[in-house]
């Protein structure tokens, strides 16, 4: 297994790490996948500065020929398909299988963003006065910084930087320490495309200082972020300050509600599917199974026989349906909620412990766990886990399940599995989430549409689709008389 030491991609050049590396580890294993540079408030400001020089040329080259950068990472990365795939299983622990389609998706979001090139559009409108012109066009806001998870360590820096670039801006890049490895794929496919010097810089480290260092970066225009609500709202804080304009995408405690005439078998497997596949650690997961009364008993049953047929273990190998958690730290977050919900809903129905027979010692495994008869007051109930761990709640019909589902101070995703078209619009008009799903799983969605969510689960605009462009550019009125 290799152990490549990477480095920082600051003003177009790779940086050799001169001062302190960490540890990047494979979560089912405990193997060393490779090391990173532990970058500095320094290695922050020399890439910010570096951005700022190369916005000027970047911002007036033609949006189409920005475009065709994207295009060519694209290829790139479909060049090196299968090895980027097995690095994110190697780093993050999901399935093989699960890596690929996010590879895929990749792809897909920068020939998707490459060809909004072609189309940045502005704005054209008739005049009230005689011989007068008016229109607006788009324009870049400048150098962004833009912060991302571990979780997509793939799809959410390509959605976050296909459409800065796009747009006209340079980037600072900090992904999330857990798994930098996929994220520098994705920028060295940039680099390999003949990206000019400075555009994209990725700078790996620990997030404390370098958060602190890129929202305090002079030459930062804006910050997009997605990741936990207690740094999420720091972040806001401290952006504020300066009025830089900024993009959160935060928790979720996603429920999915169960009606007495859906397709029950389908509503198990939509359910089972959204709970535990990557582990629970999608901020898109469903975590509060919310049932109609009338087959509470009988839905139970069947998502603990359908649980008990889920095959954990190392992404890597066939057959495996969850993986392990990210590291040690997230484990022990998982297993101290699941103490937190046999206190207060008595032993879970299956799970509930860590997984420690032969091989999967050496990794961060726990048993995926469902609890029954959780009520909307519960930590289980209202804290996000970000594990494979599901509360399964009651409702006496679909206005207690609509009660309970919005009770909750999050809001990005929800499902309902219905057959009932007028229940249906009612869920779609009534649920206080950003992100809605009708007899599919809760997590699960596409780059052609805005993503984000509501309450304290998202702050500004939409992600993808072509709402990401709004975030990245503003417009530019012109007034001609003629």
């Amino acid at each position: 297994m290799s152990t490549t030491t990477f480095y920082n991609y600051i003003g177009g050049e790779w940086r050799h790490p001169e001062g302190q590396q960490f540890e990047n580890l494979n979560p089912a294993t405990g193997e060393v996948v490779c090391r990173f540079p532990k970058g500095s408030a320094a290695d922050i400001a020399a890439a910010a500065d570096a951005a700022a020089r190369a916005f000027p040329a970047w911002s007036t080259l033609n949006a189409p020929a920005r475009g065709a950068f994207l295009f060519k990472a694209a290829e790139i990365l479909e060049s090196r398909f299968d090895e980027v795939a097995a690095d994110m299983t190697r780093e993050e622990g999901k399935t093989l299988p699960e890596a690929k389609g996010e590879v895929r998706r990749a792809i897909n979001i920068f020939r998707y963003f490459g060809g909004e090139g072609s189309r940045l559009n502005g704005m054209l409108v008739p005049s009230e006065r005689d011989r007068v012109h008016m229109f607006a066009i788009r324009k870049p806001i400048g150098v962004v910084g833009l912060v991302t998870p571990w979780n997509f360590p793939s799809a959410i820096p390509a959605w976050k930087l296909a459409p800065a670039l796009v747009c006209g801006n340079t980037v600072v890049l900090k992904p999330a320490s857990a798994a930098p490895l996929s994220a520098y794929r994705i920028v060295q496919a940039l680099h390999d495309a003949g990206l000019p010097k400075g555009v994209v810089n990725f700078v790996a480290g620990p997030g404390g200082e370098l958060g602190r260092a890129l929202v305090e970066a002079p030459p930062l225009k804006a910050i997009s972020f997605t990741g936990s609500c207690q740094i999420g709202n720091w972040l806001h804080a401290e952006a504020s300050k300066r009025r830089l304009r900024i993009q959160l995408e935060m928790g979720g405690k996603n429920p999915t509600i169960v009606l007495a005439d859906a397709d029950f078998n389908a509503a198990v497997e939509n359910t089972v599917n959204a709970a535990f596949f990557s582990t629970g650690q999608k901020c898109t997961a469903t975590s509060r199974a919310i049932v109609e009364d009338a087959i509470y008993d009988r839905f139970l049953d069947a998502v603990v026989e359908r649980t008990r047929k889920l095959k954990v273990g190392d992404g890597m190998q066939p057959g495996i349906d969850i993986g392990p958690c990210v590291d040690e730290a997230q484990l022990d977050t998982v297993l101290r909620y699941i103490e937190i919900g046999r206190g207060e809903a008595g032993e879970p129905k299956i799970g509930g412990s860590r997984l420690t027979d032969g091989d999967l010692a050496k990794g961060y495994f726990v048993e995926p766990t469902v609890f029954a008869d959780v009520t909307p007051e519960m930590t289980i109930a209202r804290e996000e886990i970000f594990g494979p761990v599901l509360a399964v709640m009651r409702a006496r019909d679909f206005e207690d399940a609509m009660r309970i589902a919005n009770d909750i101070p999050f809001g990005l995703s929800a499902s309902i599995q219905t057959t009932n078209l007028s229940r249906v619009f009612e869920f779609v008009y009534r649920m206080e989430a950003g992100l809605l799903t009708v007899n599919l799983p809760s997590a699960g969605v596409e780059y052609q549409l805005p993503f984000g969510g509501t309450k304290e689960s998202s702050f500004g605009p939409k992600e993808q689709g072509p709402a990401a462009l709004d975030f990245y550019s503003d417009y530019k009125t012109v007034y001609l008389k003629y």
